[in-house]
């Protein structure tokens, strides 16, 4: 263990420092936090808000003190790791706890209901009965979502709304949906599962009440005007459209007036925005009651939040990593089935490369209270940045001159649907702009569009000879 490296660290999900054991009660709940969550070390010897190594007197007594707390104070059993320390002259206890499969761990003394403690930033927060629940459910594998409702038979789930879901995937038949755990069999009945009520239930609201988003517009960098708002109660999957519609009408930032029609731009990259609406739908907490999922717009920023802490054992650095758990596994099936998610763990990473490539700030999680947050910052920190095959397409459009998808992909060595692709991500980046009567126009061509975008290194120098579409 690295104390150089802890100390240099703030207090957080995964850090706390102790002066000393002269309050117990405050190093118990974050032992019990620490192992309920995602594990974690506390330095018992260290001031926590100068981080002034004060250090520790017979370091062997205090280690055999903190270890007794430990075992005689938290139910199940936890078994740390406890280190000696040495910093200069002083010597510092860490005592390390390990993300927990025993979970929910409590203070014996206070019962399982008053003294269980999960960590939110540098926080120890009570859980609640919820909470206490989705640890149970993490300890055994198992997922909400795939939990029986047992007072409502299966035809609750509407196969019609679900086959015209997976119509442009496959033909659906009423077995799949027992597959899909959109259905299961509960005492010798056959029942929907939470999955298969929030998906397609016809009385999703009244079995989840707060299975709905909420959308707002705000004028300014807070929440004190309001000036447009929506709340979208459809299905799931129609409800991210919603949202990400509500989202487009207003981060209009500019458009560009062609010969043709008028093309509008986004001042946030629209896979960015239709991830994080996506994440926060499919990773929600549904057995939480009190708050839908939220998506706010101000002048400057989008937040995107849903109830729910990150699934144990994750911390808000794991994300821009990829590493990934899924909560909610029927959802996900079905989302992933549906194309509206890639391989799991890849969402944040793509969030972040959109943005830095549209050169914007990376987005940022927190967790507040019990619900997680996403920021998407709209003020540009330096140009947009492209890679080589969008570079290259750039570099065609140079000249001013309308080019055609087919010559376009027949410069940077791509098919023509591969460029059509990438041509409609510079269009909606504001990079490009498309001249033609409709979208569907044959005789549409491409320019680029005035951009403070540099090109790549290994974008072509010059591109000659291309047969201009009329």
């Amino acid at each position: 263990m690295d104390l150089n490296e802890l100390l240099l660290r703030p207090e957080g999900k995964t850090l706390e420092f102790k002066r000393d054991l002269s309050s117990p009660r405050g190093f118990l709940r974050t032992v019990v936090a620490f192992a309920n969550t995602a594990g974690g070390t506390v330095l018992i010897g260290v001031e926590d808000r100068s981080r002034h190594v004060r250090g520790v007197r017979r370091a062997l007594d205090m280690e055999e003190r903190a270890a007794s707390l430990i075992r005689d104070s938290i139910q199940p059993a936890l078994w740390p790791d406890l280190e000696i320390l040495r910093f200069r002259s002083a010597q510092v206890l860490a005592v390390r706890v390990h993300p927990s499969p025993a979970r929910p761990h409590f203070i014996a003394r206070q019962g399982l209901e008053a003294g269980t403690y999960v960590r939110v930033g540098s926080t120890n927060r009570q859980a609640d009965l919820p909470l206490i629940a989705e640890m149970r459910r993490s300890a055994t594998g198992e997922s909400y979502d795939e939990q029986p409702v047992p007072a409502l038979d299966s035809e609750a789930v509407d196969f019609r709304a679900a086959s015209e879901s997976f119509a442009a995937v496959r033909k659906l038949r009423r077995r799949d949906l027992e597959t899909l755990r959109l259905v299961t069999t509960h005492q010798g009945r056959s029942v929907p599962t939470v999955a298969g009520v929030l998906l397609f239930g016809g009385d999703r609201l009244e079995h989840f009440p707060d299975a709905w988003i909420q959308a707002g517009r705000f004028a300014g960098t807070v929440r004190a005007v309001i000036v447009d708002q929506t709340r979208i109660e459809g299905p799931p999957i129609e409800a991210i459209e919603s949202a990400v519609s509500f989202v487009k009408k207003h981060l209009l930032h500019g458009a560009t007036i062609g010969p043709v029609r008028r093309i509008d731009h986004w001042n946030l990259p629209p896979e960015a925005v239709r991830e994080a609406i996506v994440n926060a739908v499919v990773h929600t907490d549904y057995a939480q009651r009190g708050a839908p999922i939220r998506v706010a717009i101000f002048d400057d920023r989008v937040e995107i939040e849903n109830p729910g802490l990150l699934p144990f054992g994750l911390t808000l650095e794991d994300l821009p990593r990829g590493v990934s758990k899924l909560r909610n596994r029927a959802l996900g099936r079905v989302f992933q089935e549906l194309g509206l998610v890639e391989q799991w763990g890849s969402g944040a990473p793509r969030m972040i490369g959109a943005c830095r490539d549209a050169g914007l700030p990376a987005p940022v999680w927190e967790e507040i209270a019990f619900r997680l947050r996403v920021t998407l910052r709209t003020e540009k920190v330096g140009p947009a940045l492209v890679d080589d095959r969008d570079g290259t397409i750039l570099r065609v459009l140079e000249s001013g001159v309308g080019h055609g998808t087919r010559d376009i992909a027949e410069a940077v060595g791509l098919s023509t649907r591969s460029t059509r692709t990438r041509l409609a991500r510079l269009v909606e980046r504001g990079l490009v702009r498309e001249v033609g009567t409709s979208p569907n126009d044959p005789g549409r061509v491409y320019v680029r569009s005035p951009s403070d975008a540099p090109d790549p290194p290994d974008a072509l120098d010059d591109f000659r000879g291309l047969r201009t579409k009329r």
